[in-house]
């Protein structure tokens, strides 16, 4: 039975509409990852939006709980019910239907659909539910409904906000299996399994903690499909189900060995860490240290920990991609058009851990050993420094014997050094957006954009909001706002384009109302940033005007399709778009690849482009449905969000992609396409830096004055040769130091103290650590201080070798006498000094110090 499809399709059936699953990279500063089956629609049951038409949706949402407040990585594969990466069907009303219906449809799909056993169904509410209670009673027997306290049966989003009292449907795994004393219906044993939890939205609570009841109560509910499916084939682990057990198989097979349930957690951990790595990295989140990317980096490097304690010794997560895109690719169908590249981006990652992993047990075991209740911070932090060990990894390994990191430690060392990674989550780094953009869309719904054909037009001013977004009547001049226009020429950034700059000027005439700095959307609004230049009030008439600059974005957005296109013929299609930045100057494209580009691909890349520019191919925008896309080539980026229509933007065959953006209508208008970096961004993400149209002449003309300048400096025609007679005398100079070096080294008076050869000399050029290494090799027993100028300061160095006069403590006594200080080690010290003229006393005072000593 396809669990996920019929959920989906029992809740269609009620009229509830169908969304895909949200990307796990949440629309949400405040979030690391998509938690939860509602995050998606957060901003809807927080007021912000208005709701949708119908106001009723079912999804089943996937879901990661590895990092921030929602952890539960070290628990996975140590209990039954644990996973990072996890998915949530759930059904939502908002403002729509409420308990009655609720609780209706999730018994009859529980019963009907699932055909659960009713006798093993049990159902709790809040202790304060009678509403609940009493609804609950028309469909099971009142002995099998309890009320339990907040902490169980409420549920809020935060301190303040919507919230209110959940029931929860329990199933009793069975007697025969759980003897436990918390084996009871309430208790905290494994015995009654949650399996879906219902959400009564009906309040709001205040700063103070009062609660208000809400004018249109909605409904959440949640239910883990792992468990679910779990149960209805009768296991009583998740892990023992279809959606595991090929992957654990697979692991055998690698292995070579059996896997037993009681022995068996590492491979319960690789089969988990499998689906949260693919799933991220198939969504576009990449390795690195900060962030999402270190999470990622963690939880592959924790499964690649317990295949190595397995006895595996070579990368393998990248060979179990295969089954589980089989499993999951019919449903997640991304998850097969990017097997390719997540393969490839796992193994490099799994290559570099496998280079350190050896050294890096090792060294854990050595310092084990040591070991009573507290770990070393400071060998904690040695293995997560140099042999990339996440310190969960380390704590992970230290779990099953008691030992506890000493983590002051570890964090003190982490301070000193430059920050490599976040410990815990601090948000993107995004600021929040708050304002009135509800009552806009309540009132106005969304603003039209005809800027793809126009870049004038002439627009009312709907709405104006200061420059906290709240909504004001007027902006005075010289205040900076914003403004939503009913029809607006201004391009709102997205997919990577910048937002459109201009003027609004008063209709039929030449005086400038505002100067437009920027353009964004908010909640699919397109709202103009601006700074009035003369009173700027709603219901105003105005011309709106988009800059000249325009058509350079158009340039540089047109030329990154043409990047993408020539960077997968040349490097091959597991390359894809993993971010993009278009303005009027540059272009910045970044794209997954396992290595940097050599100068001939980069060459390559360059000349296509240029290519398909000279050929003049005529631009074509069409809207069609996105199968329609899809089945002409065009190219979807994960977690765009698609309309039913959608804009398919072509170069002939030479490129085809979904682009909401602006761009030219001849790739002749693109002009010169110049590539001027490329880079690493993240492990397995390249970057490419280019320019084109007036900035690539811009550029050429800048680096032909360059050019000019050092053809005129080298005094030469050629500036190749020019350089090349100057490397000859840069060569030929260097020799003549080294002679005149060599011949100062000769000048260097040595005598003897007893049998110990001493040099105490000033030196006018040269390396005089070197000097001193020579001195050293020369003689069995030997001490020299050297002194050199340096402009107004001294250089003092000196060496010893066989002898019990120590080099650090003769450079401190000297130093002070040159206004300096220093010090080093025995053998070998260095200071620096202030006062040149004292030099002749340092040299009689260095002498008699190593006579008193030796």
């Amino acid at each position: 039975m396809d669990i996920r499809q019929a959920f989906l399709d029992y809740f269609a059936s009620k009229g509830h509409t169908v969304y895909e699953s949200a990307p796990l990279v949440p629309d949400d500063p405040t979030l690391l990852f998509t938690n939860a089956g509602m995050v998606p629609f957060k901003n809807i049951f927080t007021g912000e939006v208005p709701a949708p038409n119908p106001p009723r949706g079912t999804s089943c949402q996937t879901c990661i709980r590895a990092g921030g407040k929602h952890n539960d990585l070290e628990n996975v594969g140590h209990t039954a019910r644990h996973h990072t990466f996890f998915e949530m069907l759930g059904n939502f009303s908002f403002g729509d239907y409420f308990k009655e219906d609720a609780i209706a449809y999730a018994w009859e799909f529980v019963t009907e659909v699932l055909e659960l056993p009713k006798e093993r169904l049990w159902v709790t509410v809040h202790e304060s539910d009678d509403e609940a209670e009493a609804i609950w009673a028309k469909h099971i027997a009142k002995d099998r409904i309890l009320r339990m306290g907040d902490k169980d049966n409420f549920w809020q989003m935060g301190d303040t906000g919507p919230c209110g009292p959940c029931s929860e449907i329990f199933f009793d795994q069975g007697e025969e299996h759980f003897h436990g004393p918390e084996d009871y219906m309430g208790g905290d044993g494994d015995r009654f399994l949650e399996i879906w939890n219902l959400v009564f939205m009906q309040y709001e609570r205040d700063k103070e903690g009062n609660l208000t009841p809400l004018p249109k109560p909605s409904i959440d509910t949640g239910m883990g499909l792992e468990r679910v499916v779990a149960v209805k084939e009768g296991k009583l682990s998740n892990y023992d189900t279809e959606l595991f057990m090929p992957i654990i198989r697979e692991v055998e097979e690698l292995v070579g060995r059996r896997y037993e349930y009681e022995s068996g957690a590492s491979y319960r951990v690789i089969a988990d860490h499998l689906r949260s790595t693919t799933f991220l990295l198939a969504q576009g989140v990449n390795f690195s240290n900060e962030g999402r990317g270190y999470v990622l980096r963690r939880i592959l490097r924790r499964a690649v920990r317990h295949g190595y304690m397995l006895g595996l010794r070579e990368p393998f997560m990248y060979r179990l991609v295969d089954v589980l895109v089989k499993i999951m690719g019919g449903h997640y169908t991304y998850l097969k058009e990017k097997q390719s590249a997540v393969e490839q981006m796992m193994q490099l990652e799994e290559e570099r851990f496998f280079a350190t992993i050896a050294a890096g047990i090792e060294l854990f075991e050595k310092e084990l050993k040591n070991t009573k209740k507290l770990f070393s911070g400071a060998v904690a932090f040695k293995l997560y420094d140099t042999y990339g060990f996440p310190l969960d990894l380390t704590q992970d390994m230290l779990k099953d014997k008691g030992i506890e990191v000493d983590i002051a430690e570890f964090e003190r060392l982490m301070a000193e050094q430059r920050e490599r990674a976040k410990a815990a989550w601090k948000g993107s780094g995004d600021a929040r957006v708050e304002g009135d953009f509800k009552a806009l869309l309540e009132e106005f719904g969304h603003n039209t954009f005809v800027g793809y054909d126009n870049l004038k037009a002439e627009s009312r001013v709907l709405a104006v909001l200061n420059d906290g977004f709240a909504r004001v009547k007027c902006l005075e001049p010289g205040q900076r706002g914003w403004v939503m226009l009913d029809v607006t020429p201004f391009y709102a950034e997205s997919g990577g384009q910048t937002g459109d700059a201009g003027v609004l000027r008063v209709m039929n005439g030449d005086e400038v109302v505002a100067e437009v700095v920027d353009t964004k959307k908010f909640f699919d609004l397109n709202l103009s940033e601006v700074v009035a230049k003369t009173k700027l009030c709603e219901n105003d008439l105005v011309e709106a005007a988009v800059d000249t600059t325009r058509h350079e974005i158009a340039k540089h957005h047109s030329a990154t399709h043409l990047l993408h296109s020539a960077l997968r013929e040349i490097l091959g299609d597991h390359v894809t778009q993993a971010g993009s930045l278009v303005e009027a100057e540059r272009l910045r494209f970044d794209f997954s690849h396992p290595k940097a580009m050599t100068g001939e691909e980069i060459a390559q890349v360059e000349k296509w482009v240029n290519d398909v520019v000279e050929r003049g191919i005529e631009g074509e925008t069409e809207e069609m449905d996105i199968e329609s896309a899809k089945a002409k080539g065009a190219m979807a980026l994960f977690g765009e969000k698609y309309g039913e229509k959608v804009r398919v933007v072509s170069f002939g065959e030479r490129s085809v992609e979904l682009c909401g953006g602006t761009h030219v209508r001849n790739t002749a208008e693109i002009g010169m396409f110049l590539i001027t970096k490329e880079s690493g961004v993240s492990a397995g993400v390249r970057r490419i830096e280019a320019v084109c149209g007036h900035a690539a002449y811009e550029l050429v003309k800048s680096m032909r004055a360059t050019l000019a300048q050092i053809t005129h400096e080298l005094k030469a025609k050629d500036p190749l040769q020019g350089v090349e007679k100057l490397q000859q005398q840069v060569k030929q100079l260097k020799n003549e130091l080294k002679e005149a070096q060599k011949s100062r080294k000769a000048e260097i008076k040595t005598e003897k103290i007893g049998d110990v050869t001493v040099v105490v000399d000033e030196v006018e050029g040269g390396d005089i650590k070197a000097m001193i290494d020579d001195l050293k090799n020369a003689h069995d027993k030997v001490a020299v201080m050297l002194f050199q100028k340096k402009g107004d300061k001294v250089l003092i160095a000196a060496g010893q070798k066989g002898t019990n006069a120590k080099a650090g403590a003769w450079v401190k006594a000297i130093a002070p006498v040159l206004g300096g200080g220093g010090g080093g080690r025995d053998d070998f010290a260095q200071a620096g000094g202030k006062d040149p003229s004292k030099i002749a006393e340092a040299k009689t005072k260095a002498l008699e110090y190593l006579k008193e000593t030796l």
